[in-house]
């Protein structure tokens, strides 16, 4: 029997990854409001606690599943992926949302640190869209978590960052076209500076005052926040979008296209 007629009965089901905090967590509760059962993607190392998204996710009367995993490895991908379809018997929607956020000036950006980065933030996405499109029938979405560092401007002192956050653009609308046959779609979201536990990091990221000071470059006069970057993913992957692949969506309070004066 082909994987994708495993699929069984039941509420839809979204695996996400990285959704310990930030924005992945903001995506498992507007997916739990949906009605959706969810499976949580953390990693094991992450300094959040991924049972206050699971608890979140009860509050709004859904259904969630911790699994510990590293992207970094295609076995534990692979293992996250099973996981899903052995406990809620399907996969409707994926979100890849993993990532590190590591400075590095260029004459200290290692090869080391250079593929660690990749391997998370590039290479984990693919691994996870992978592991679970052979189990997604027609209709199903998929969405990778991009950047306007890489994917839109350069941003200094990160270039392997912006890399990465770049290259998930290509991956996708490479994935749309080839799962296209099958009915499924594949869409990258761009979040401009959005106020979460990675872009408040003041050694690797903006940190408070820079978030602060940041604010008053964006047209609409402020950060965005996880709940404005999830909802416009759950429309990606939502069928208000069912003709919408191989696109990526800015969210950014119009800085791209303007800085406030």
């Amino acid at each position: 029997m082909p994987e994708q007629d495993k699929v069984a009965s039941g509420s839809p089901v979204v695996v996400i990854t990285g959704a310990a905090s930030g924005i992945g967590r903001a995506v498992a509760q507007r997916y739990a409001k949906e009605g959706f059962r969810t499976v949580i993607g953390t990693f094991p190392g992450d300094p959040h606690d991924p049972k206050g998204t699971l608890a979140l996710i009860e509050e709004a009367g859904g259904e969630g599943l911790i699994v510990e995993v590293d992207v970094r490895s295609s076995r534990q991908v692979d293992a996250l992926a099973q996981t899903a379809l052995d406990e809620f018997g399907r996969i409707d929607h994926v979100v890849a949302n993993a990532g590190i956020l590591r400075r590095a000036a260029l004459a200290e950006l290692t090869d080391h640190a250079w593929d660690e980065m990749l391997s998370v933030d590039l290479t984990g996405a693919l691994r996870l869209f992978r592991s679970c499109a052979p189990y997604l029938t027609s209709g199903a979405s998929m969405v990778a978590v991009s950047s306007i560092a890489g994917g839109v401007y350069g941003w200094g002192e990160h270039a392997h960052y912006a890399a990465a956050k770049s290259g998930l653009i290509g991956l996708c609308r490479s994935l749309a076209v080839e799962l296209a046959p099958r009915g499924i779609r594949v869409n990258s979201v761009i979040p401009g500076i959005i106020e979460t536990p990675q872009s408040s990091d003041p050694t690797n990221s903006l940190g408070p005052e820079g978030l602060r000071q940041a604010a008053a470059t964006v047209p609409l006069g402020r950060v965005g926040t996880a709940d404005e970057v999830a909802d416009v993913i759950w429309f990606l992957n939502s069928q208000d979008a069912r003709y919408v692949t191989g696109q990526e969506l800015v969210v950014d309070g119009g800085l791209i296209v303007g800085m406030r004066e």
